[in-house]
């Protein structure tokens, strides 16, 4: 019986021989072994770069409440002898590590990197924990492994070309950008609207706004839209005299004036009767504001 993979990665000359290699997964022995859990390492092409300790937690509750229910799979080390490397269930060897077991259930492989790289990178897509840019990078690898286009690993895995095209843009953006995903302070869409900013600066202030102010994609979206076009964001006032000597506002300035302005709008929407006067001096910009007390 064929490997699964062979349907994702079969086909052509070039993907033929993806095939084969696959399929030695199918043919390798089942046979569950104990392994020694200090001889075993994590997989060097595991996709998964942040592990929640809170559900690891829950799974070694699970795990010693039920048992291992699905043994590891291992490979022997090409880097240290007598050691193993992971091909699937870190989660489980986390789990099993915090139990503190001596041995862990096992079924070990002879697997190139090629063959583990790829097992290691499909088994995470198919689960829905993954972060956009763990989900990204595994991309990235599985393109490179294999010599794909967007299009025919699109294929392979059931996905439209927009989706993976998509994900793998996300890598273009700063890494600090980056490792806000993968910690979940902000989500795809978020950071797929910093895109259009270039300044990394700007980037980094909109990102705390977002922390802070728990913004949603739209407000993002209206404050980036404010900060590229900042003609439409202004209401139209009387002319003020000197008006035309007026020095022009620099993008920290007017993210700032845009962050306090919201967080009034925010204010006087939970019922407050805030009231505000603005005026622009030469050299600063000043915002007064008044909250009554309530009796």
């Amino acid at each position: 019986m064929k490997s699964p993979f062979s349907r994702w990665f079969g086909g052509g000359k070039q993907e033929s021989e993806v095939e084969s290699e696959v399929e030695v997964v199918s043919t390798a022995t089942e046979e569950v072994v104990k392994i020694p859990i200090e001889k075993i390492v994590p997989n060097r092409f595991q996709p998964r770069t942040v592990f929640d300790d809170e559900k690891i937690e829950e799974l070694s509750r699970t795990i010693h409440t039920h048992g291992v229910i699905q043994p590891i799979v291992l490979r022997p080390s090409s880097e240290a002898e007598g050691m193993y490397e992971i091909i699937a269930g870190e989660r489980r060897y986390r789990a099993m590590k915090k139990l503190e077991w001596k041995e862990v259930p096992a079924i070990v492989r002879t697997l190139n990197d090629k063959e583990t790289a790829s097992i290691a990178l499909i088994e995470n897509l198919q689960r829905e924990e993954l972060t956009a840019i763990e989900e990204a990078l595994a991309y990235q690898q599985l393109l490179e492994l294999h010599s794909l286009t967007q299009e025919a690993l699109a294929q392979r895995l059931g996905k439209g070309q927009s989706t993976v095209a998509n994900k793998i843009r996300l890598l273009k953006l700063p890494q600090f950008v980056q490792d806000a995903i993968l910690q979940r302070e902000i989500s795809e869409r978020h950071a797929r609207a910093l895109i259009s900013i270039k300044d990394e600066q700007l980037q980094m202030q909109l990102i705390a706004a977002v922390k802070e102010y728990d913004w949603n994609v739209r407000q993002l979206e209206d404050q980036i839209q404010q900060i590229l076009h900042p003609q439409e964001e202004e209401p139209e006032e009387k002319p003020k005299p000197k008006r035309a000597q007026r020095k022009a506002i620099s993008k920290d300035v007017r993210i700032a004036l845009n962050t306090i302005k919201q967080s009034l709008s925010m204010v006087t929407k939970s019922g407050i009767d805030v009231k505000t006067e603005e005026e622009d001096n030469e050299d600063y910009y000043q915002i007064t504001v008044r909250i009554p007390k309530r009796k």
